[in-house]
């Protein structure tokens, strides 16, 4: 599996954030940011990406932890990630440290492993 199909899995886990944040369900919404993440954090445009997309909901929520947590992260994502510098699994909000890896959810585990990241 190619960047391509893993942008395409990334692409629907936002597009489910966005539905559920529509729907007014920020919490599901803020979950499937947290899919998207672990997903693309290999590649230096989704990893920022999503972490913009990860401010924009702290923002949109009035969450000022989430918002400052995320202004370092998109940093972070901007200028490690080139280099591999990430923690594996990590879901990327503010709620968890930025250097810590985590386990990965089984059907994350197999689309990671089929795109060989």
């Amino acid at each position: 599996m190619r960047q391509l199909v893993l942008d395409e899995f990334i692409d629907a886990e936002i597009a489910k954030a966005e539905e559920l944040n529509a729907s007014g369900d920020p919490e599901g919404a803020f979950r499937h940011l947290e899919r998207a993440h672990v997903l693309g954090q290999s590649s230096t445009f989704q990893h920022t990406r999503v972490h913009w997309l990860m401010f924009k909901h702290g923002f949109r929520e009035r969450d000022p932890k989430e918002v400052v947590g995320q202004v370092l992260r998109i940093g972070g994502a901007a200028t490690k990630t080139p280099f591999g510098i990430y923690p594996k699994g990590n879901t990327g909000g503010a709620n968890v440290s930025p250097f810590r890896p985590m386990p990965l959810e089984p059907d994350l585990k197999e689309i990671l492993e089929k795109a060989g990241k």
